[in-house]
């Protein structure tokens, strides 16, 4: 009796097990049986039953429900987990989102994102700010493939980063304080972006021509061994511009290299360049239209990975970004004689992180420890050298040291994450400074699973923020870093046709730095704002209308998502350029659908209403303070796949909105490109 009783266990077949934590089923890249489990920490939300059978396995005979997991790993916690287990709101952007999007740069890829404001100084990746619930675009981490590249110098350059849309597996976006993860710059929020380890071709081309004398060629290998897999991606972009000097090149190369030396271990090299030069017109300053922008960037990194309950994660990397900005381009004319040059700027970041992780019946324990140096030689930035070095007469530089412990507990219908981060900077010589972080989830229904969540955070102060002095700037040696304080409480619910989610965050901040203005003629002034917090609320609905209704194509699925933001200041009267510029309002609406056979159409609409506002200028006068005017946008892409070759046209900006995403900078109007792309699988 007892034996039969025994026998008659119930049996999951997982296929295609990916959670990376659990590499011994993932190595297998099979379906997986397990008979009897006497205790689980495993749980994945939204597993739907495909189909009953009788099955006998090793000689028990069992009722056997085959489940589809939701597989997408993500880095929203110091290890890799399933997204249906993570106790935090991530978004994920995949590589067939990206291919359907009607874009040509990440940045421009983000303004589809509700809870992301992106403000463009000039569109296709030339330049753009990055923010995430409100925080600045120094406030944000940008990493590619867990190296963070954000720039010490100024976050305007973080996105200067050698990446084509092509190389894209898919992006991280982790919303509010996330220190522990990402590092200390994360202040309120990180995006990771992460590109194709495994190579789903191995040739890539891609041409294509648009209006304002655009044109673009992207191109990438990939040769793989048993040992080895290498890949190498270039990529090439100009336009004459949609207004004067606004024209731009960028190059962009990638070289990736992931070496398979054990069964279980890899490692993954990266080397990387990216150049851009742009015209920068009214980019810092409206009253000169002719300022010129040219950046290039460098960069390496090495990581590993080995081990399986016990793992070893090390990574060393280094990055390098030229700065040369011309308040006149040259060849401009009556250049006034106080104008004495231009200012150069490099920029170095080195470190290394160590990252053990191990696994166990009470979950996954991690503890990480990190060595990073920014450093910056100018013309204009940091403290006199003893020596002039070429074009630079004042450096400065600082460290950080930080380590990092935290747990993570799976169980049945339960998540918690709870960690802590010690930061030290050899700027402040101070203590150790620690970050805690809490994040908890409970799946209260198989569809429906709650979130809370309660981080810290810090960022230090950009080496523009403290020396940037000119004719129209004043920096502050003795900024504060700045302190986030973030609460979150939030719900999920998926169905086979539907996937909502809804949360509400408060982010209190301590010493906010922004640049502000004590009266309209003032000098622009770096400073630290004693508070600044954040209210603000964000929902996001994806439908399967296919699904739904019987008479749309199968592939016809709508997404919206929404956001709206509220700040309270303790900053007096003051003009602010960044911190109180913010995007109160942010609607998105995406509908993806076939045409005809191998046609798609992809939809992308946009709202957004942005507080605070700017002085606007005419021929370079000073007029009057003006707020922002609330806009809409609607994109087009047709993608058109013919075997080996996909044909798109992509229609932006489709009834021509005349709109400013910061200041007097003008984005542009409606905008035609085409192409036509082989893949060689």
């Amino acid at each position: 009796m007892k034996q039969e009783m025994f026998n008659k266990c119930k049996v999951f077949r997982f296929k295609g097990f990916a959670g990376k934590a659990y590499s011994a089923f993932n190595s297998l890249h099979r379906e997986v049986t397990i008979g009897v489990v006497t205790s689980c920490v495993l749980t994945f939300a939204a597993a739907g039953t495909v189909s009953a059978q009788t099955n006998v396995v090793a000689g028990v005979e069992s009722s056997e429900t085959e489940h589809e997991l939701d597989e997408v790993t993500v880095t929203a916690s110091r290890v890799e987990m399933a997204m249906s287990q993570t106790a935090r709101l991530v978004t994920v952007i995949t590589k067939e989102e990206i291919q359907q999007s009607p874009v040509r740069s990440i940045q421009d890829l983000l303004n589809y994102a509700a809870n992301i404001d992106v403000v463009q100084r000039g569109g296709h990746g030339v330049q753009a700010d990055i923010s995430i619930r409100g925080g600045s675009f120094d406030q944000t981490a940008i990493l590619l493939n867990g190296v963070n590249l954000s720039n010490p110098q100024t976050g305007h350059y973080s996105f200067d980063i050698p990446i084509n849309l092509s190389d894209v597996e898919r992006i991280e976006i982790i919303h509010g304080p996330s220190s522990i993860t990402y590092g200390a710059s994360a202040f309120s929020g990180g995006i990771n972006i992460i590109t194709k380890k495994e190579p789903d071709h191995k040739v890539y081309a891609n041409v294509e021509a648009g209006s304002h004398g655009l044109w673009g060629v992207q191109a990438s290998g990939a040769l793989s061994s048993k040992l080895a897999t290498n890949q190498l991606s270039v990529g090439y972009a100009s336009s004459d511009g949609y207004v004067a000097n606004s024209d731009y090149d960028i190059w962009n190369l990638l070289w990736q290299t992931r070496l398979k030396p054990e069964k279980k271990s890899n490692v993954d090299i990266q080397l990387g360049y990216n150049d851009k030069r742009y015209g920068a017109n009214t980019f810092y300053s409206a009253k000169h239209p002719n300022q010129y922008d040219k950046t290039s960037s460098y960069f390496a990194s090495v990581r590993g990975e080995t081990g399986d309950r016990l793992k070893f994660i090390p990574l060393v990397y280094w990055s390098r970004h030229y700065d040369e900005f011309q308040l006149y381009r040259d060849g401009t004319s009556n250049v006034p004689s106080t104008y004495k040059s231009h200012n150069f700027h490099r920029s170095d970041v080195y470190g290394a992180n160590l990252n053990l992780q191990y696994t166990s019946l009470l979950g996954i324990t991690s503890f990480g420890s990190e060595f990073r140096n920014e450093g910056i030689a100018s013309n204009v930035l940091g403290k006199e050298m003893p020596e002039k070095e070429g074009k630079y007469t004042k450096s400065d530089d600082r460290t950080h040291i930080s380590f990092a412990l935290e747990h993570n507990i799976l169980l049945n219908r339960f998540t918690l994450t709870a960690g802590l981060l010690a930061n030290y900077n050899t700027a402040l010589r101070g203590k150790y400074k620690l970050y805690p972080s809490v994040n908890v989830s409970y799946r209260v229904l198989d569809n429906l699973k709650t979130f809370a969540s309660w981080n810290k955070a810090t960022r230090m102060p950009t080496f523009t923020d403290l020396y940037y002095t000119t004719n129209t700037h004043i920096g502050n040696t003795d900024l504060k870093p700045e302190n986030s304080e973030a609460f979150e409480i939030g719900v999920k619910y998926n169905t086979w046709f539907m996937r909502l989610y809804a949360t509400a965050y408060l982010m209190k901040g301590e010493n906010i730095i922004d640049w502000v203005k004590t009266a309209v003629d003032a000098k622009w002034e770096s400073r630290n704002i004693t508070e600044l917090d954040k209210k603000g609320i964000e929902a996001g609905l994806s439908l399967s209308l296919g699904e739904m209704i019987p008479l749309l194509p199968d592939q016809t699925v709508l997404h919206a998502g929404y956001m709206r933001l509220h700040q309270d200041k303790s900053s007096g009267n003051l003009i602010s350029n960044y911190a109180l510029n913010y995007l109160r309002d942010k609607a998105t609406v995406k509908l993806e659908h076939p045409v005809f056979k191998n046609v798609t159409a992809n939809w992308n609409f946009r709202w957004q209403k942005r507080m605070g506002g700017y002085t606007r200028y005419d021929n370079a006068v000073e007029g009057e303070f003006t707020s922002y005017t609330p806009f809409s946008t609607l994109d087009l892409r047709i993608n058109w796949q013919l075997k080996d070759f996909l044909i798109h046209l992509s229609a932006n900006n489709l009834y021509d909105t005349k709109y400013y995403d910061l200041g007097n900078i003008p984005q542009a109007g409606f905008w035609l490109i085409g192409g036509i792309s082989y893949t060689l699988k």
